[in-house]
C-alpha cells in the first residue's frame, strides 16, 4: 500500500508539503547501497520513529514506525525509488493537517486521519500483513521493541 501522507511530522521531515510511503516487510526490502545511518526521533504517537538515512547523502530511506530496526515492516519514501511511477498513491491521510493552498484533485479517498486497512487494502496485502502481524507477536515474546 501506497499513501500521500500529509501530517505536520512529514512535512517537517519531508520539507514538503506531503510525503509518499510504502510500506513493505522487512523479507521482501533489498538494501542496494551502503548500510543506512539509524536514527530514532520522537513521533506524534509518542511509540517514537526509527529513520533509516543514506550514509552518503542523508536523504532519509525509509522508517520504522513504533519500533526499532527489529520492525519487520518498513515505510520505504517512494521519491528514493529508482522508478517513482511504480508506486502511486492509493490515498491520502492526514488531511486534517494537509496545507490549506494545496488541492486534491487526483479522486484518490482522502482520511482525516489514519484509514482502515481492512476497507482499503486488497485481499492479498491483508493476508501478508497477518503474517507480519504473527511475526510481530513471536518478536514481542523474544523482548523486542516492536509494535504496530
Amino acid at each position: 500500500m501506497c499513501h500521500a501522507c500529509h501530517c505536520t511530522w512529514c512535512q517537517r521531515e519531508t520539507g514538503s508539503a506531503f510525503v509518499l510511503n510504502a510500506t513493505i516487510e522487512l523479507s521482501r526490502y533489498t538494501n542496494l547501497g551502503a548500510d543506512p545511518i539509524l536514527t530514532n526521533i520522537p513521533s506524534a504517537t509518542g511509540q517514537g520513529q526509527c529513520i533509516a538515512r543514506c550514509p552518503k547523502c542523508y536523504i532519509a530511506v525509509w522508517s520504522v514506525y513504533g519500533g526499532g530496526s527489529d520492525m519487520p515492516l518498513r515505510t520505504v519514501r517512494v521519491g528514493t525509488l529508482d522508478d517513482p511511477n511504480v508506486c502511486p498513491p492509493q490515498c491520502h491521510i492526514y488531511t486534517s493537517t494537509k496545507q490549506k493552498w494545496l488541492k486534491l484533485q487526483d479522486g484518490l479517498p482522502e482520511h482525516a486521519e489514519e484509514y482502515d486497512r481492512e476497507k482499503y487494502w486488497d485481499k492479498e496485502s491483508l493476508e501478508r500483513m497477518a503474517k507480519v502481524r504473527e511475526e510481530i507477536k513471536r518478536l514481542k515474546e523474544e523482548g523486542k521493541n516492536v509494535s504496530l
